[in-house]
């Protein structure tokens, strides 16, 4: 029977209340035989001067009248819940994305449903298991179901959902699978396109994968069928709830004090900076302290396909990339904003990622005195983040010779900062490289700083070495100095050069 029967069968319950009594008194003579065995063995046992038996039974005994009620409850629960769920998507139907209805109107519309739903119920429920029910179910209908828990916990730093039965979570680095599921394809679904209704972008069999954020900025994907055969994919990247600091990732080790003093010195010189690095090494985390560096009495424009940065400044324009609507109509891309933003008098331009042919719009913005400028990039070096640079240069669909191209890269970018995510789970800056000019077609690079990897690993397979100076001062020091920035010289290990000539 589902709740919406139940409330019409209330007042036959109340006529049948003289039948549970009976049972009640049936269970009991039912209890009463299963004392005398249990007194039976005890006797015996003391005859035989072993008491095991009898310790033994009692043990079943209680096993079996604590624990059989227990899964009955929790089974119970879950059904109740999955009734509710959907009894409340049945009643209230379009109403749950009614746009007149603001967030406060719609949880005390469900919370009333819920209660009323509640209240029928057959199912004998606790005070804590009645809150909890209609926290879950509110959870199902208007937050992010079984995932807000896992949303909730500060210590995942990403969610996988691979189909309705298999999420995982990363922990410091290491994938586990999560115990929590969904209840079907359906109910993953409606979570999907909650997340991205809520952000103005759509997910259907006509455009079945799309990139979205929560309202803290964590960065959503979704793709469902007929492109995800097994189910549909969710994957969530959690940003904190408060950013971290340049102080967070000295402390994980993930930067040197030497290093900050170095990229605050480049920052403030308005020195051109990429960020590369591969999938879930950081690059937004470290673009966010990159950007902590910018004098306050600047203006920044930040470009996104997603909007993800964290930027602290006042003075900051935020423009977001729009995917065609579903007449296949109105999409503005990252190059057009990246166009559209030179006009836009600003100090600094920062792209979140450059991914195609916006790097040659943002080679020419940084070439042409818009100095200072911040992008990120996908590569597994400082030198494949050069090619790569040259391959999306290429995809801007100019017929450039390779030469002018490499030009380019090397005349508009000063420092590569990579970042790596290592063996043991652990997230570092390896490469401060310079890019220091041209040498016949090839584009010069010089690492600043390097990782260590001769140090070895300690016994819990943890990374003992850190990235340290290479002992070689970037050109770029003499700009960074003759602008007034302080920059100790003991940054590098190296005597000061100036003092030198002195």
């Amino acid at each position: 029977m589902n709740l919406s029967q139940r409330l019409a069968s209330a007042k036959h319950r109340e006529g049948i209340s003289g039948t549970h009594e009976a049972v009640g008194m049936t269970v009991s003579h039912i209890e009463s035989p299963v004392s005398g065995i249990a007194s039976d063995h005890v006797a015996l046992a003391d005859v035989s001067g072993s008491p095991e038996p009898a310790d033994s039974l009692r043990a079943a005994a209680s096993e079996t009248l604590v624990t059989e009620p227990t899964v009955r409850s929790t089974d119970s629960l879950a059904r109740l819940k999955a009734e509710a769920r959907e009894q409340l998507f049945a009643r209230l139907g379009n109403r749950l994305s009614d746009t007149s209805l603001d967030e406060t109107q719609l949880h005390e519309l469900v919370r009333k449903e819920l209660i009323q739903l509640v209240q029928v119920t057959e199912t004998p429920l606790k005070s804590e298991e009645r809150r909890r029910l209609i926290r879950e179910v509110t959870d199902d209908v208007l937050g992010y179901g079984p995932l807000q828990a896992l949303l909730d916990d500060d210590s995942i730093t990403e969610i996988m959902v691979n189909g309705p039965d298999n999420v995982f979570v990363e922990r410091t680095g290491r994938l586990t699978r999560s115990e929590v599921h969904f209840a079907s394809e359906e109910h993953l679904r409606r979570v999907i396109e909650r997340i991205v209704s809520r952000v103005g972008r759509r997910i259907d069999e006509s455009s079945p994968l799309v990139d979205a954020r929560l309202e803290d900025g964590s960065r959503v994907n979704a793709i469902i069928p007929p492109l995800a055969f097994s189910g549909s994919s969710l994957t969530i990247r959690k940003f904190g709830k408060v950013p971290l600091r340049v102080e967070d990732l000295v402390a994980r080790d993930s930067l040197t004090p030497a290093m900050v003093e170095l990229l605050r010195a480049c920052v403030q010189a308005k020195l051109n900076i990429l960020v590369s690095g591969g999938t879930g090494t950081g690059k937004t985390t470290m673009l966010n302290v990159l950007s902590s560096f910018i004098p306050s009495d600047e203006r920044i424009v930040t470009i996104e396909d997603a909007v993800e940065l964290q930027l602290q400044q006042d003075h900051l324009v935020r423009l977001e990339a729009r995917p065609r609507n579903i007449e296949g109509r109105g999409e503005i891309t990252i190059r057009d904003l990246v166009r559209n933003s030179l006009r836009m008098r600003p100090d600094r331009i920062i792209v979140g990622e450059v991914r195609g042919g916006e790097s040659l719009d943002m080679l020419q913005a940084m070439n042409t005195g818009h100095d200072g400028s911040l992008s990120t990039l996908h590569a597994n070096t400082p030198r494949d983040a050069i090619s790569r640079l040259e391959t999306m240069v290429l995809m801007a669909g100019m017929d450039l010779p390779l030469r002018a191209i490499r030009e380019q890269i090397a005349s508009a970018v000063d420092v590569i900062v990579h970042l790596t995510r290592l063996r043991d789970g652990t997230r570092r800056v390896t490469n401060v490289t310079e890019v220091q000019g041209m040498e016949g077609d090839i584009v010069t690079l010089q690492d600043a700083f390097a990782f260590d990897y001769h140090a070895g690993v300690d016994h819990t397979g943890r990374f003992l070495g850190t990235t340290k100076s290479t002992g070689v001062r970037p050109q770029f020091t003499e700009r960074i100095l003759d602008q007034g920035i302080a920059l100790p010289h003991e940054v590098f290990g190296i005597p000061d050069p100036r003092a030198v000539r002195r």
